[in-house]
């Protein structure tokens, strides 16, 4: 009797638990596990796997490697596996890539057994990537979702890959001087930023007032890495632009996450904003303002390329050393913002010194050139699993 009680508890667990997976009230940040049935047992016919085990609060990750992902796609076959079937609808949608929700390991693995997928890729360092870490078959390859000198950019966990996709050479030297034991040089593969390929879209500027985007970052998991502005300095730049300026903003989607204030100061500013930017794409952001004021964070990198000056808003916190803390003009909590953004709308004079940390930073930023490297540096990982894979085979059947 006691062991049917128990019986009938687990059922009633594995029941409310279905139920909830399938409601509206799950967060989106919590994976919903609902797998796709009709694929188990299946193999997959593509040779580059995509793992993303993230809930769609994290796609930011993912979206600005859409076309570079379907570029691939034409050229090897990606199949893209996730946990949350919300998510991979999404992206199913909006990027037209063959999207598989598997809830456990034990059924990639079963899929995986079926499959020649030669190579693995990864967009961010999720703890939940092991699951698709631990198979030997693939290569697996880091892309990241951005490049910055956040001091999160130097992580111990690139060992986890057999290679890491850099952006520049200043990806590479932050990863050769800040991670130990770790042959960077050997390990790291410089392919620019694929992202900033895109056409830029056509400008919608206010023919009344210049146009001031601010975009900062949120508050970070981390203390030490906690670059957001928003509580130092987002109110001072409304205050000092709001009239005179059209100021865009455009929050990160994490604002809140961490640390309740920022979700307070993130509602506070769109509410003073002229314009919110959260379903516009980042390119679109760009092409219509006349001056960035951000945080250390990829956006400031991206944003490079447009040419358009920038401010950048101290952190509380210390920045790692980097030639671009080193080059741009930074914004104090206590500076005359108007003033600041006047003179650079003006003059711009850091224009010479900005051209100078794009080759450095993003390499060639030629229309295409990065997702060209992409593909090849795609294909030569594969083609080294197709060797190694071979070896190994042999020197399983002969013995050492």
């Amino acid at each position: 009797m006691a062991e049917s009680r128990v019986g009938i508890v687990a059922r009633l667990r594995q029941w409310a638990i279905a139920r909830l997976r399938r409601s509206r009230f799950l967060p989106v940040g919590m994976p919903d596990k609902r797998t796709d049935e009709h694929r188990l047992g299946r193999a997959f016919t593509q040779s580059v796997l995509l793992y993303f085990p993230n809930g769609a609060d994290a796609l930011y990750q993912l979206r600005p490697w859409f076309r570079a992902l379907q570029a691939l796609d034409a050229a090897h076959g990606v199949v893209a596996v996730f946990k949350d079937s919300r998510t991979a609808a999404l992206v199913r949608a909006e990027s037209g890539l063959d999207c598989v929700t598997l809830a456990r390991y034990g059924q990639l693995d079963e899929i995986l057994a079926l499959s020649d997928v030669k190579l693995a890729l990864y967009v961010n360092h999720d703890p939940i990537n092991f699951e698709c870490l631990r198979f030997t078959s693939l290569v697996h390859v880091y892309l990241g979702h951005g490049d910055s000198d956040k001091g999160v950019s130097v992580s111990n966990q690139v060992k986890a890959y057999d290679l890491c996709f850099l952006a520049g050479q200043a990806a590479l030297d932050r990863t050769d001087v800040g991670v130990m034991l770790y042959d960077a040089q050997a390990r790291s593969v410089l392919i620019g930023q694929p992202q900033l390929d895109a056409p830029a879209p056509a400008p919608r500027p206010d023919p009344q007032r210049p146009t001031v985007l601010y975009a900062p970052t949120w508050e970070a998991s981390q203390p030490s890495v906690s670059y957001g502005s928003l509580l130092t300095h987002g109110a001072a730049i409304l205050d000092a632009l709001s009239g005179t300026y059209r100021v865009v903003y455009r929050p990160h989607p994490l604002n809140g996450v961490i640390d309740p204030a920022y979700g307070e100061a993130d509602a506070a500013i769109r509410e003073r904003a002229d314009r919110v930017d959260t379903d516009v794409p980042l390119e679109q952001s760009f092409a219509d303002a006349d001056l960035l004021v951000t945080d250390v964070s990829a956006v400031t990198l991206n944003w490079l390329p447009s040419g358009k000056p920038v401010l950048v808003c101290r952190p509380r916190v210390p920045v790692p050393p980097s030639r671009l803390m080193d080059t741009l003009p930074l914004l104090d909590e206590e500076a005359d913002v108007a003033a600041l953004v006047a003179q650079h709308l003006a003059a711009d004079p850091g224009a010479a010194a900005r051209g100078e940390l794009l080759e450095y930073y993003l390499g060639d930023t030629t229309p295409g050139a990065a997702t060209e490297r992409f593909l090849q540096a795609c294909g030569d990982a594969i083609d080294l699993r197709d060797r190694t894979w071979a070896s190994h085979r042999r020197r399983g059947a002969t013995g050492p």
